[in-house]
C-alpha cells in the first residue's frame, strides 16, 4: 500500500531534511499498527520554533511554540480505525487524507537533549505522537486517555527499535 506523505523542511529545519525518510518509516509504522490499511495522505512540515509558534498562536490562541500540532482531517476513535472509509476517500487521489502536522525540529532537539536521546529517537516519537492524533487519539487528562496513547505509542517505537 502506497501512503502520500508531503513533506516540507523549512526555515532552520531545512538543513535536516535527511531525516525525512526517518519520518516517512514513523508515519508508516504508526499507520500499519493501527490497521490503517487504506492509502493515506499526510501533508508534515518541519519547521522552526518561531514558525510553529505562530502557527500555534493563529490556530490554538497559545502563544509560544510546541514541539508538534496535529490538525486531522476526521474525528475516529482511538484505536478503533473504522473498516469503511469509502465516503472520506479524495475522489481526485484516491486517498484518504488524514491531516497534517507540524513539527518543531528545534523543539525536537531540545527535548532530545532535556531526555537524553538522540534527535532522530525524539523527532520518531512526536510524528508518531501526531499521526494517533490523526486518528483519534487524545491526552487532554491525565487519565486513561492519556494512558492509551502512551502505550501505543511505546509499542510503535519498540516496533520500529527506538525504545526511549
Amino acid at each position: 500500500m502506497k501512503h502520500r506523505i508531503n513533506m516540507l523542511f523549512e526555515g532552520s529545519a531545512a538543513r535536516k531534511v535527511l531525516l525525512g525518510p526517518h519520518l516517512r518509516r514513523c508515519i508508516t509504522a504508526a499507520l500499519d499498527a493501527e490497521g490503517v490499511h487504506v492509502p493515506c495522505e499526510i501533508n508534515v512540515l518541519v519547521t522552526d520554533d518561531a514558525t510553529i509558534h505562530a502557527i500555534n498562536r493563529q490556530t490554538r490562541n497559545v502563544d509560544r511554540p510546541t514541539d508538534v500540532l496535529s490538525f486531522p482531517m476526521f474525528n475516529y476513535e482511538p484505536g478503533r480505525f473504522p473498516e469503511d472509509v469509502s465516503g472520506d476517500i479524495d475522489p481526485e487521489t484516491g486517498l484518504l487524507p488524514l491531516g497534517d502536522m507540524v513539527l518543531s525540529l528545534e523543539r525536537a532537539a531540545a527535548q532530545a537533549k532535556e531526555y537524553g536521546h538522540s534527535l532522530k529517537r525524539e523527532a520518531g516519537y512526536l510524528t508518531i505522537h501526531s499521526v494517533l492524533h490523526l486518528l483519534g487519539y487524545d491526552h487532554l487528562d491525565e487519565g486513561p486517555m492519556k494512558q492509551q496513547m502512551r502505550a501505543r505509542e511505546e509499542a510503535i517505537l519498540a516496533d520500529i527499535v527506538l525504545p526511549r
